[in-house]
């Protein structure tokens, strides 16, 4: 197995080359290593030293000196701050073959670039975002679970890419049994903690407070902590959402299972956004990225922190260390 890492061109209009590079100069002495799939006129554009190499290979040797690329076609022209949808081929398409290299061992993981799901939904992208579409790409559809991780706090969110009004609609038993099935076995094997304490959040203000604040802590919420408690695993809840995320609170668990996506998603980014990754449990690959999105109205200003891809390295790479250990 490679110990080299597949980062993915994202929406080359927004900051992913930016962050690319400084990325780069941040890990090229020490790693993790790793290979664009992109277009190298781009990532040169952003101040990069850029080295077209024919594989995994020809990358590692390179990584010290360059940013290595698999280069990948651009449809049209890019301008920085301003996507162009006939670029959605070439952004999915560096998505799919990183995957496809990580299926085949070629890489150790992925690492992806933001992409703007506005811009690819133009294009006819079918999918809510990236994790759908990996699901998809790994033929592991519905099995893939989002979670957040910052060095102070990891959130899962049940319900993901969805209006609020209608996660409250789709939450039910199953969902919360299955992503939290997914995640105390990721956290098990891909984050080397043997017995991961879960907390799961209530839904309504105080958890519901008896059924006076609302009945889904009641019927949904409790009956999953139940099962899952029945399973052996370590679980506590329904947490009253306003208070389970204070520092006491945190140091009693290693994961929180959120109801919805901004309940998990607020606290953490608050808490630290440089360093926050989002990672996609339960595939057959790993797969990391920056907590934050294109950011088109910054591009090609040369202001983008690069902080966040560079922890999504670095967490990739802690995760395929403890998957091959297990």
């Amino acid at each position: 197995m490679s110990d080299m890492l597949a980062l993915t061109m994202g929406d080359p209009a927004g900051i992913g080359p930016e962050i690319t590079v400084g990325a780069w100069r941040a890990l090229h002495r020490q790693g993790p290593a790793f290979v664009v799939i992109g277009d190298p006129d781009i990532l040169t554009r952003a101040g990069g030293q850029v080295r077209v190499v024919p594989d995994v290979a020809a990358a590692r040797a390179a990584f010290a000196d360059a940013i290595p690329v698999l280069p990948l076609s651009l449809a049209a022209p890019v301008t920085p701050g301003h996507p162009d949808s006939a670029n959605a081929g070439a952004i999915t398409g560096s998505i799919a073959r990183a995957v496809c290299m990580a299926l085949s061992g070629e890489v150790a993981g992925v690492v992806t670039n933001p992409i703007s799901k506005v811009v690819l939904r133009r294009a006819g992208f079918p999918h809510p975002g990236h994790t759908e579409y990996l699901g998809e790409l790994c033929d592991a559809p519905g099995r893939e679970v989002m979670m957040l991780a910052c060095p102070y706090l990891r959130v899962v969110p049940v319900t993901v890419h969805v209006a609020l009004r209608r996660a409250i609609a789709e939450l039910d038993t199953s969902g919360i049994i299955r992503a939290t099935r997914t995640t105390h076995a990721a956290l098990r094997r891909d984050f080397g903690i043997d017995a991961p304490r879960i907390a799961v959040a209530g839904l309504n203000p105080h958890a519901g407070e008896g059924g006076t604040m609302g009945t889904e802590e009641r019927d949904i919420i409790i009956p999953a902590i139940e099962a899952l408690r029945a399973e052996g695993m370590d679980i506590t809840g329904p947490w009253p959402p306003d208070t389970m995320f204070t520092p006491t609170a945190r140091a009693r668990y290693d994961v929180a299972m959120c109801m919805y996506h901004d309940q998990g998603l607020i606290p953490l980014k608050t808490l630290d956004m440089a360093q926050g990754v989002n990672v996609t449990l339960g595939l057959p690959v790993i797969r990391t990225s920056p907590d934050h999105g294109t950011a088109f109205d910054i591009a090609g200003h040369g202001t983008a922190d690069p902080s966040s891809l560079v922890a999504a390295m670095r967490m990739a790479a802690e995760m395929a260390v403890h998957r091959n250990r297990s």
